[in-house]
């Protein structure tokens, strides 16, 4: 196979699906798969949808429009706020949306009357992280105003945490949005269709049974993916971190000195890196780098391979102590973070390989 490539273990992503919705579903929560860290891939998308998902959100127009090219069969949400630049094409391409602003819904209002749709809008509140949404006190405002509006239903009061200021949900700002749409659903009169509260990083507030009732809807993306919860990034129990896994190729490979030569000065990203003195070590430099990975979010699954730093184009790393003997030519392989998965998947030199239910690989 050409390296670099990302290998993607559906069967891996479908299991970790079976196993978040589950517990969602024990406690009447409905889930949302989030494929925006892979660039809206429809096989990952088809994989959460065959793990129990009931539909799919992007951050990312272009990654709505790839799934929809692809036939993948679901509801499809924009999980980012729409761009007025951009309108048309959400009122064509996008069933729901998130917004927080009185403009934009009156735009999507005029174009969804254009083109003969209704477009489901969940209005997202801002309850502390301090990203998107509304502060409290101006919802009924905004909430009053966008009923008034053609072609536009409120589908959903919404709310981001543990992404921008990191702040963890708890039974405290949980209680917070209940009561918020419990005063939106009185002013309107109506009952709203989802309370769309956490992301992967309300995981422990559903298992340790402290979840409001009335959240229903969850925003999931990294636990399935990487299995990992998000205020800690602990495994999450029954669920495999390994369903994404980066292979690079050996360059170059000689015994040369732990710490540089010659006087030295910046790097080329403008950084002084520190070096350990460890005498000479036998360095591998691989073909990928800091255009296409967070380098700083790879780990070598060979526990004797040190990562030593990147350049643009190579990853060098300390062999020395590698399990097994390194030849030009070999493959090493890492596991990811989220942020080593997010610019591995936005890299065209990275190739993406799906695994597949009866073994093939298919080549990106």
């Amino acid at each position: 196979m050409n390296t670099p490539y990302l290998a993607i273990d559906l069967n891996k992503i479908e299991h970790n699906t079976r196993t978040i919705v589950e517990l969602c579903n024990n406690n009447d929560i409905e889930v949302t798969g989030v494929t925006k860290v892979t660039c809206g891939h429809p096989q990952v998308a088809n994989a959460m949808l065959r793990g129990g998902v009931s539909s799919i959100a992007d951050s990312r127009l272009e990654n709505i429009q790839r799934l929809k090219k692809a036939g993948v069969d679901t509801q499809l949400i924009l999980l980012r706020l729409p761009s007025l630049s951009r309108i048309d094409e959400i009122a064509k391409s996008v069933s729901v949306s998130l917004n927080s602003e009185l403009a934009v819904l009156e735009r999507l209002s005029i174009a969804a009357q254009q083109y003969g749709v209704v477009h489901d809008v969940i209005l997202m509140v801002d309850l502390g992280d301090l990203r998107e949404g509304i502060w409290p006190e101006d919802l009924i405002r905004i909430v009053t105003k966008t009923n008034k509006l053609s072609g536009i239903r409120l589908k959903g009061l919404g709310t981001n945490l543990a992404c921008f200021g990191g702040v963890i949900p708890n039974v405290g700002n949980m209680n917070r949005l209940v009561e918020l749409a419990s005063e939106v659903e009185q002013s309107c009169n109506f009952r709203l269709e989802w309370i769309s509260g956490i992301n992967s990083s309300g995981l422990n507030l559903i298992a340790a049974g402290d979840m409001p009732e009335r959240v229903n809807h969850a925003r999931i993306g990294e636990a399935i993916l990487l299995g990992r919860e998000t205020t800690q990034r602990n495994p999450w129990p029954d669920t495999y971190q390994d369903a994404f896994i980066l292979h690079a190729e050996v360059l170059e490979l000689k015994k040369k000195p732990s710490v540089p030569v010659g006087i030295r000065s910046e790097d080329a990203f403008g950084a002084f890196p520190e070096f350990e003195e460890r005498g000479v070590i036998l360095r591998a430099l691989l073909n990928v780098g800091r255009e296409d990975i967070n380098v700083e979010g790879i780990t070598p699954q060979d526990p004797g391979v040190t990562i030593l730093g990147a350049s643009s184009g190579y990853l060098i790393v300390d062999v020395t102590n590698a399990t097994c003997s390194i030849q030009i030519g070999d493959t090493l392989s890492f596991s990811l973070n989220y942020a080593a998965l997010l610019t591995a998947m936005t890299s065209e030199y990275v190739k993406k390989h799906t695994f597949l239910d009866d073994g093939r690989v298919q080549v990106e």
